[in-house]
């Protein structure tokens, strides 16, 4: 009766899992809801809405104004996605592509005028009204207009003056531009109840021309009206005279209305004013076949992990992989409940993660073998082996969750998407690892499959002696990273540059082609692509096909004058394409240096945070330290190999060494946390030599075990993905095989170092 009732558990997690993996391959109902199909992807693999706009006014706007102008927009578009990209093209253009969705006149409606906005006094100075009530409209006791649940606007304001003449007499107060913060918010009212709020913080010049208006407006009784895009958005009544530069509107109903009006302030404090200029639907970059590949990549490589899983851990194997099963389901069905966008740098997240599932198995694998080895039962092998491991499975995914949770507040563009996804994954790993492997085993244990074979013995640790050859270690990587550096400095010299920067760092020219027909992506990046790639000389260029038309977006890096000439020369002869209809254009890269800066804050913050856990949790700081080093280590070896091989750095390089920093961090805290344990054997400098080595040892099989698994799945995105998946995959290769290095060779021993010679520093000094 007892097997009975097994027999039932593992039935109904049988068809869990079925049903898991239906929904997530077919989805729920007539909509397919959580379906893999329904998953939103980004540019790079499914395209999205291309729109461009043109800055108002005959003068070239200035570097400093577009570089803020686009910053501003971009922060403003996250509310598409995560991977929605903002670029300048030409001096005096700006594109935003926004991924995963198709109605472009939906998002010029809700964007409506970037840098638009006015802050109108209610009178001039001759008491004459600026402005005033139209009958029919609804206000609020505060004079705001009343905005229904989806912000529309029910109430409002009419001018009685044209803009230009409301500028001249000095009525408009100030500008978008000088409102530095606008975020939605709750205070507490009279009644003491939150109400939803807009704080507004204004630059030094706005301040002082706030700080006069309010007072006039509030001698006077009289309201600011908030003007943007040809209609009033607010009209709140000034109720104090506000000085310090921060000032709160009220009168919202909603947080939604509150968040929508602070919305509409941003994109409107622009420092330059736009006009949309085209808007289109573009196709993916990296072509037609990048979905299917990465398909077969997962399928291979989950199969092949399950493989080995099975080879070396049995009857527990088997349990890891089905709990692998139940974690692939999970991803996808969440990623599309929680509307996540999937990018290349996503997909990185998630490879992370899926090794830090398989890790966090081998480490409570080990341990049971481990505990069969030293006599105890199954039965007690599998419970002693769970609570063993908990606590470095739970420090190696807190310290990786830190940078990724770090990331997310922090990080913009494909930087936040990359980070959603491994928090994501982290926590479904953790899950999957912890909870349905165990209830798994449990399952299987209770079935009567009970003996030893079924899970096998831990083999006697041989202790090998790292420490001995640490020097020797410490130089191999300290010539691969000189050699780098080396061999950058001599790119650098011949004008090539250090690196190959994509077009993502450095941008490069936007070539808009209209063919005398429609052609599949699949045709263009056989031929035309091909013949323009030779024309020019290049080796790497973007497809974008703009949907309905004739029109394709070839992007490349930048092309001068002969170049051009030799594109539209091979266009005109293979494929009947007169001058008229090539339009070229410079443009800015994706990754702005707002970006890319906001990415090393955040990293900076994140291995601060890192340290402080380490330290905490392991009551030595120079565990952190030692950590520290061996991730710069990491991240290093990673960059040179992108010198070394000249593969392009674009916006998933930041991705790859983000995930290498992840990993890295992981593989590195399980190593100390066998330290940890075995700290009591360990009473003088000899013993300590014994103890790093032989902890070492202990965790070297599940080190190699976890990169192997981790290393088949980028492995097999290398050998089936397109060229741009491979370009990705190879340095996460690097990547996965110098973290388990640094791991096993750096980090351990980089820690007795700092131990022994902080020691050895304190005697000498108190000698």
């Amino acid at each position: 009766m007892k097997r009975l009732k097994y027999v039932l558990a593992l039935i109904v997690c049988l068809a869990l899992l079925g049903g898991l993996g239906y929904t997530a391959a077919y989805g729920l109902g007539a909509d397919k809801s959580g379906s893999l199909s329904s998953i939103n992807l980004g540019l790079d693999l499914a395209g999205g809405v291309s729109i461009t706009y043109e800055v108002v006014g005959d003068e070239t706007p200035s570097r400093e104004d577009m570089s803020d102008t686009i910053f501003k927009l971009q922060q403003r578009v996250q509310q598409y996605s995560t991977e929605a990209v903002v670029y300048q093209e030409g001096s005096n253009r700006i594109n935003i592509e926004i991924p995963g969705v198709t109605d472009a006149n939906t998002i010029l409606e809700e964007l409506g005028q970037p840098g638009n906005l006015y802050f109108i006094a209610q009178t001039d100075a001759d008491g004459n009204q600026n402005y005033e009530y139209s009958s029919g409209f609804t206000t609020d006791a505060d004079g705001n207009m009343v905005l229904d649940e989806n912000a529309a606007v029910i109430g409002g304001y009419a001018l009685n003056k044209t803009l230009e003449e409301l500028q001249e007499d000095g009525s408009i107060v100030l500008t978008g531009d000088q409102v530095e913060v606008a975020s939605a918010g709750y205070q507490q009212d009279s009644y003491g109840a939150q109400e939803p709020v807009v704080s507004l913080e204004f630059t030094d010049e706005g301040t002082k021309a706030f700080a006069d208006a309010t007072t006039k407006a509030f001698a006077d009784g009289e309201s600011i009206g908030i003007y943007y895009d040809g209609e009033f958005i607010s009209v709140p009544t000034v109720q104090a005279a506000i000085t310090d530069g921060k000032a709160v509107i009220t009168g919202m109903s909603t947080y939604e209305a509150a968040d929508n009006l602070a919305s509409m302030i941003r994109i409107g404090g622009l420092k330059l004013q736009l006009n949309e200029l085209r808007s289109n639907v573009v196709g993916a970059q990296l072509g037609s076949n990048a979905i299917r590949t990465s398909l077969i990549a997962a399928a291979v490589g989950f199969a092949l992990i399950a493989i080995f899983m099975i080879a070396f851990f049995r009857l527990l194997g088997l349990s890891a992989t089905l709990a692998l099963a139940f974690y692939t389901g999970l991803i996808v069905f969440l990623l599309s409940a929680f509307e996540m966008t999937l990018t290349l740098p996503g997909i990185a997240g998630i490879i992370l993660s899926i090794g830090m599932a398989v890790d966090a198995n081998v480490l409570v694998f080990s341990r049971i073998k481990e505990e069969i080895a030293q006599g105890k039962s199954v039965d007690d092998a599998r419970k002693n082996g769970y609570n063993k491991a908990l606590s470095s499975i739970l420090d190696g995914n807190i310290t990786t969750l830190i940078v990724a949770a770090v990331l997310w507040f922090l990080g913009t563009g494909s930087i936040k998407g990359f980070a959603e996804t491994l928090i994501l994954g982290i926590i479904l790993s953790m899950f999957t690892a912890l909870v349905i492997t165990r209830i798994i085993t449990s399952i299987l244990f209770g079935l009567g499959l009970q003996d030893v074979k079924f899970y096998g013995k831990a083999k006697e640790v041989k202790k090998i002696d790292f420490l001995a050859k640490r020097k020797l270690f410490y130089g191999v990587s300290c010539a691969i990273v000189a050699a780098g550096v080396i061999v950058m400095a001599i790119n650098a010299a011949a004008g090539k540059g250090a690196f190959n920067y994509s077009l993502d760092f450095v941008g490069g020219t936007s070539t808009t082609v209209t063919f005398d027909k429609a052609y599949e992506l699949s045709e263009l990046e056989s031929t035309v692509a091909a013949d323009i790639e030779k024309a020019a000389g290049i080796n790497e260029l973007q497809i974008q096909t703009v949907t309905g038309t004739n029109q394709v977006i070839f992007k490349s890096t930048t092309l001068t004058v002969d170049q051009r000439e030799a594109v539209e020369k091979v266009l005109e002869e293979n494929y009947n394409v007169s001058a008229d209809n090539i339009a070229a254009e410079t443009i800015s890269g994706v990754i702005s240096g707002e970006m890319r800066s906001s990415a090393i804050r955040a990293l900076v913050i994140a291995l601060i945070l890192m340290l402080i856990y380490i330290w905490i949790r392991f009551k030595d700081i120079k565990f952190g330290a030692a950590a520290i080093i061996a991730l710069a280590h990491d991240a290093l070896i990673v960059i040179v190999s992108y010198a070394f091989t000249r593969l392009a750095v674009g916006s998933t390089f930041i991705a790859v060494v983000l995930t290498i920093i992840g990993y890295s961090i992981n593989d590195t805290i399980v190593t100390f946390d066998r330290i940890r344990e075995n700290m009591h054997l360990a009473t003088g400098k000899r013993e300590l030599e014994d103890l790093v080595n032989g902890s070492v040892s202990q965790t070297l099989t599940r080190s190699l075990f976890t990169s192997a698994t981790t290393f088949f799945t980028v492995f097999a995105l290398y050998i089936f993905g397109v060229a741009d998946i491979k370009a990705f995959a190879l340095p996460l290769m690097v990547g996965v095989i110098c973290g388990t290095y640094s791991s096993i060779f750096i980090a351990s021993p980089m820690w007795y170092d700092l131990r022994t010679s902080f020691k050895n520093f304190i005697g000498k000094k108190a000698a």
